[in-house]
């Protein structure tokens, strides 16, 4: 069937208009934009969401808690929380075909995206915002949520395919990737350290996003604000230093994720700095000790799980990320090493910045 048509097709499911255009440019799901008036348009990636009622249930449950929220603090929830358009029958998608499912949101209008930039007070502004958003979901009854993506961020799960990835070997990878495979083993002995703590119950399971890249928040056009979270597919149960590793893994790094000059390649502490500071201004008073003193640890956990998952697909032929060059799996597990390192050399700085940020003058329980 021809895009345009089917995506018409889809719309008069809906009630609303029928010209669209291409929006954004996510990675997952295609999105579209419709005019007159405006509604986000997007066809869910089914090949990583197969199971859309519940990938939806999450997120109606979890934007209409923030709703409530948003409305009780005085605030503007269709500003403050995405809106999913029902069909006029109701249904929260319509079903093309198997390959073929798609959403409705509103627009939110005077809102803009930032793709990449890593200024000091953009970097505020983002930690402000999924500080925010993860303050209101405080009290969300976690068990209410679906696994959209199982064991996503389960660190020795991924150690243990990498492992099974070395020992098959199926690319014929393996001998000329030694010095990566060593670098990776030598620091599988700190992998479990969150789900260990969550299994003890040291660690909150707390609603998470699991994709807080810069650019999955609207910030308001004219005063640079955070507006409101977007991309809500990977939200289920986890910690909350998942998403706060996540966000600077990428938001820290001095280069893009497939730098190939590594001499370009280091992790700024004041990037840290301005994303914690707005961070902990919204969540500071709802994080455990143990969260607290984890915080700088979590950024070099999601960078190491991020690399070993680029070498493991680097070993495996390249079947899961996309590649654009010979290697480029290989470039950016080099690069995620790089950034691991000198994280490591960092992390008491970084501590001492989230003491300051609280107050405090100790904080105890990070791995060494």
């Amino acid at each position: 069937m021809d895009q345009e048509m089917g995506r018409k097709e889809v719309l008069e499911h809906f009630d609303i208009g029928m010209e669209t255009a291409g929006y954004g440019n996510g990675h997952i799901n295609d999105t579209y934009l419709v005019t007159m008036p405006r509604y986000i348009l997007q066809r869910i990636n089914t090949s990583i969401f197969s199971n859309p009622d519940q990938l939806m249930e999450n997120i109606e449950n979890v934007t209409g808690f923030l709703r409530e929220k948003i409305a009780a603090d005085g605030g503007d929830p269709d500003r403050g929380t995405l809106t999913i358009v029902p069909m006029k029958d109701g249904g929260r998608y319509y079903r093309l075909d198997e390959a073929n499912v798609f959403r409705v949101y509103r627009f939110v209008e005077g809102t803009k995206t930032i793709e990449d930039s890593k200024t000091p007070g953009d970097l505020y502004e983002a930690g402000a915002g999924f500080g925010h958003f993860q303050k209101l979901l405080a009290d969300f009854p976690v068990e209410k949520l679906h696994e959209t993506i199982r064991d996503f961020h389960h660190t020795p799960k991924r150690v243990q395919a990498l492992r099974e990835a070395i020992r098959e070997d199926r690319a014929g990878r393996a001998e000329s990737v030694k010095r990566e495979i060593e670098f990776a083993l030598e620091n599988a002995s700190w992998a479990d350290t969150v789900v260990k703590g969550m299994e003890e119950g040291r660690i909150p399971a707390r609603v998470t996003h699991n994709d807080t890249k810069i650019n999955n928040i609207l910030f308001d056009q004219v005063s640079g604000k955070a507006v409101c979270v977007i991309d809500l597919d990977t939200v289920m149960p986890g910690s909350m230093l998942y998403d706060f590793g996540d966000a600077l893994r990428m938001g820290g790094s001095t280069g893009a994720e497939d730098e190939v000059d590594l001499d370009r390649v280091w992790f700024d502490v004041e990037s840290f700095r301005a994303f914690a500071k707005g961070y902990l201004g919204e969540m500071r008073e709802a994080l455990t000790e143990d969260e607290l003193a984890l915080l700088p640890f979590s950024v070099k956990l999601m960078t190491y799980e991020c690399g070993i998952r680029f070498l493991t697909d680097y070993l495996n032929g390249d079947t899961y990320f996309k590649i654009h060059r010979e290697r480029h799996n290989l470039d950016r597990a080099r690069n995620q090493f790089k950034l691991v390192a000198d994280i490591a050399g960092k992390e008491e700085a970084l501590g001492g910045i989230v003491r300051e940020a609280c107050g405090k003058q100790d904080l105890s329980g990070s791995p060494s």
